[in-house]
C-alpha cells in the first residue's frame, strides 16, 4: 500500500493509498498516532479511497509537544479538514475514542458526509464528573486547585471542565455509525443509546469488548465492522 509522509494543516501526516477523489480523515485517540491508521487504510484503500492521518500534540512525531486538549486539537482538526476539502471531492471521517469528541467539536458546523466512530467519547462532562466522584473531588476544590492528579494517571482540570460545559455537542449532521464495546469503562450504555437516538446513528455493540479494541477477537470484530461500512 502506498504511503506518503506530508504536512497537512500544519501537522505531520501520513497519506495512504493511490490517488483518489475520496479520502477518509483518521483521527486517533489518546496513545494513538498517524501510523495507527494503517489497518483501516487496508480496507478503505482497497475500496478506492485514500486515508489521511495526522499526529495530534503529545502523540507520534509530536510526542514532546504539549497540547492534547480541545483548545489545541479542535483548530488543528479544522485546519486538517480545510486541507482535505481543498484536495479531495469527498471527505469522510474515521475516529477513535476522544478523537471522535474532538472531531464533533471541530466539525459541528460543517460535518463530513459520513463518520465511523470506534469507542467514541460522547459525553465528556459526564466522564469528568464520574472521575471526580471516583476521586472524591468536588467542584469547589477543583476550582481552587485548578488541576488535581488522580490514582489512574489522568489529571482532573477545572479549565477542561469549564471548556466542556461551554462547548456542548448540540448537533451532529454526519451519517454516523458507531462500534461500541459493552465493557467500555469511559462511555456508559445509556450515554451511547441516548446519542444514537438523538442524532440518528447506527450502532453495533460487541458485548464482551473493551474500550480499546486490541485482542484478536476484538480486532476481528473491528475489521468486519469496517469492511461492512466503508
Amino acid at each position: 500500500m502506498r504511503r506518503e509522509l506530508l504536512s497537512a494543516g500544519g501537522a505531520p501526516a501520513l497519506l495512504y493509498g493511490e490517488p483518489s477523489e475520496q479520502v477518509w480523515l483518521f483521527v486517533h485517540g489518546r496513545c494513538g498516532c498517524k501510523e495507527e491508521a494503517a489497518a483501516f487504510a487496508e480496507t478503505a484503500c482497497r475500496r478506492g479511497a485514500q486515508v489521511l492521518a495526522a499526529d495530534l500534540p503529545e502523540h507520534g512525531a509530536r510526542k514532546d509537544e504539549p497540547g492534547f486538549d480541545p483548545w489545541h486539537a479542535v483548530p488543528e482538526l479544522q485546519a486538517l479538514m480545510r486541507y482535505a476539502a481543498g484536495r479531495w471531492d469527498s471527505v469522510s471521517l474515521r475516529a477513535n475514542s476522544i478523537g471522535a469528541w474532538f472531531s464533533m467539536l471541530a466539525f459541528e458546523k460543517a460535518p463530513p458526509a459520513r463518520a465511523l466512530f470506534v469507542s467514541p467519547v460522547l459525553d465528556m462532562e459526564k466522564l469528568i464528573e464520574n472521575m471526580m466522584t471516583r476521586e472524591a473531588v468536588d467542584e469547589k476544590r477543583l476550582k481552587r486547585e485548578g488541576e488535581i492528579p488522580t490514582r489512574f494517571g489522568e489529571a482532573i482540570s477545572w479549565r477542561y471542565l469549564q471548556y466542556v460545559r461551554q462547548h456542548p455537542i448540540t448537533r451532529w449532521g454526519a451519517d454516523t455509525e458507531i462500534l461500541y464495546a459493552g465493557r467500555d469503562s469511559l462511555t456508559g450504555r445509556d450515554t451511547v443509546d441516548g446519542f444514537v437516538c438523538r442524532f440518528g446513528c447506527g450502532l453495533t455493540v460487541m458485548e464482551n469488548g473493551e474500550h480499546w479494541f486490541h485482542t484478536p477477537e476484538q480486532l476481528a470484530v473491528l475489521k468486519a465492522w469496517e469492511e461492512a461500512r466503508v
